[in-house]
């Protein structure tokens, strides 16, 4: 009975860690140190769209919330050296299994703009996929801030 509140325990920090993990990387949402920042704005004109997949987080917090599931299963199985090495396979397949699903749990789908500006120069931008729909021949905005990202937005 322990093992298994221990285990819904894990798994619940575990779903919210992995949850805070996701960065959005849209033209909509801006992260608390992008605020009160003065950014450069050019503007130019959509020649290019082409729907992408952003890769997903790999941090060692899934890897490690996986190993620890991972070791509390393979634990409950059997006794004895079985149990003992129960456990080593649940920390490295749980592991694994942890990496993964971080990674798919971030994952985001994403468009490629590829905008001329309008001072004759080609820039490719890649972000997520968010509330703005973009298309050919839009004339848009190229935000960019300090440190050089940059997002594309209706303009």
């Amino acid at each position: 009975m322990f093992l298994r509140l221990m285990l819904l325990s894990v798994l619940g920090v575990v779903s919210v860690l992995l949850g805070g993990c996701v960065t959005p990387l849209s033209s909509d949402v801006y992260g608390r140190n992008a605020a009160m920042q003065m950014q450069t704005v050019q503007y130019g004109t959509i020649e290019s769209l082409r729907g992408v997949q952003i890769a997903g987080t790999q941090s060692p917090l899934g890897m490690i919330g996986g190993a620890v599931v991972g070791g509390l299963l393979g634990n409950s199985v059997g006794g004895g050296r079985g149990r003992d090495l129960a456990t080593v396979g649940g920390v490295i397949a749980g592991g694994v299994a942890g990496s993964a699903i971080q990674e798919g749990v971030t994952q985001q789908n994403g468009v490629e703009i590829i905008v001329r500006l309008d001072n004759g120069r080609t820039v490719s931008i890649v972000q997520a996929v968010g509330a703005q729909m973009f298309s050919l021949g839009q004339r848009v905005q190229v935000v960019t801030a300090p440190d050089g990202t940059s997002r594309v937005t209706a303009g």
